[in-house]
């Protein structure tokens, strides 16, 4: 057990390390690694979102997944396994994504928001607490999707496949892609960084089964804080590096790619928080279990691919908070994001209520 701390702590350290620098070599600030965004941003690149300061094909998030991948095939637990409630966990995965667009970032870039001294980040954690909390009370009380079935080879290899494909994209044809050419989306750094970047990150987070949800989750649950260790060991190398080049600013206004609305960062996560409880981890444990073989992860990230893609052609995610040299503010939450946020979280519960029910009836 030791062992496995000591692992989690160092992997954490490298993992937040690795953020900062994907930042020095072209990343937006606070932004090192951001699951939603950078699925976002793949949406975009392939034509699904017409926004056009967010498309590009993330290496990082490729990486992620071949690491994956490449580890479990070593370590031997490469499995593919699916069937447990396809149509529910891509319906979750689209809301989890939605809500993430309108926080600005997945739990993975909270993180590291706060680690940049941004105040909002940290209302956002209160409320993904609260959410992960919320689903712990499901589970308490049975909440399941039913059990995962053995599947054939080419189902597992599939989703790993694709990144290899996307990735030739990038690099041989990159004319049938498109690319930002300014905002977020054009702020990047080079190809290979960032894709060796990847695939350290996704194989660390295999062997770790690194996962914020997944943390709060037995810390609750089992009084177990082990998992926690690896988001504390990016808190702190990310902090360390954030001051170390002058980025790090304690504040809630003017922060990178952020909105200062303190009530809808907390709702947003909470539907995080809570989506991700009931899908079983957080968008990069998805993407590392897909990488392992998982069909149903990889419909989850399916669903967040598309949710990413509706959030931003229906104006549901939240612009970035600007002040006008007047002292006028604008972004922040659209009126369609606050609503939809909303409705996330009764389906979330609905969801919940109901396949907690089926359960007990069994």
């Amino acid at each position: 057990m030791k062992n496995r701390k000591l692992a989690l702590l160092l992997s954490g350290l490298l993992i937040g390390a690795i953020a900062v620098a994907l930042v020095y070599f072209g990343n937006p600030k606070n932004m090192g690694f951001c699951i939603a965004c950078f699925i976002r941003d793949i949406a975009g690149a392939t034509g699904m979102h017409q926004a056009a300061v967010v498309q590009y094909i993330r290496p990082e998030i490729l990486g992620l997944v071949l690491g994956a991948f490449v580890m479990s095939l070593l370590g031997k637990e490469f499995s593919p396994r699916g069937g447990s409630a396809p149509v529910t966990r891509f319906c979750l995965g689209f809301m989890v994504m939605v809500a993430a667009l309108v926080f600005l970032g997945c739990p993975l870039r909270m993180v590291l928001r706060i680690a940049g001294g941004d105040l909002n980040a940290v209302i956002g954690l209160v409320g993904f607490a609260a959410g992960i909390l919320a689903g712990v009370l499901f589970l308490k009380k049975g909440y399941s999707l039913k059990r995962t079935y053995r599947q054939p080879l080419m189902e597992g290899l599939l989703f790993p496949g694709i990144q290899v494909v996307l990735l030739v994209l990038l690099l041989a044809a990159p004319a049938l892609l498109i690319f930002s050419e300014s905002g977020p989306g054009s702020m990047r750094a080079p190809i290979f960084i960032a894709l060796a970047a990847g695939l350290i990150v996704g194989a660390l987070a295999q062997r770790t089964r690194l996962c914020m949800v997944g943390g709060i989750r037995d810390l609750v649950m089992f009084k177990d804080w082990t998992l926690l260790l690896g988001f504390l060991g990016i808190l702190i190398a990310a902090l360390v590096g954030n001051i170390i080049f002058g980025w790090f600013k304690l504040s809630m206004v003017g922060q990178p790619v952020a909105h200062i609305d303190g009530l809808w960062n907390a709702l947003s996560m909470f539907a995080v928080g809570l989506g991700s409880v009931m899908l079983g981890g957080c968008p990069l444990r998805q993407l590392i279990l897909a990488g392992e073989g998982n069909s149903d992860s990889a419909v989850t990230v399916f669903g967040y691919l598309v949710g990413a893609a509706f959030a931003h052609n229906f104006k549901l995610a939240s612009a970035a908070t600007a002040i006008a040299e007047d002292g006028s503010i604008s972004g922040g939450p659209t009126m369609g994001g606050k609503v939809v946020t909303i409705a996330i979280i009764v389906l979330l519960l609905v969801l919940a209520i109901a396949n907690t029910k089926q359960e007990k009836a069994k």
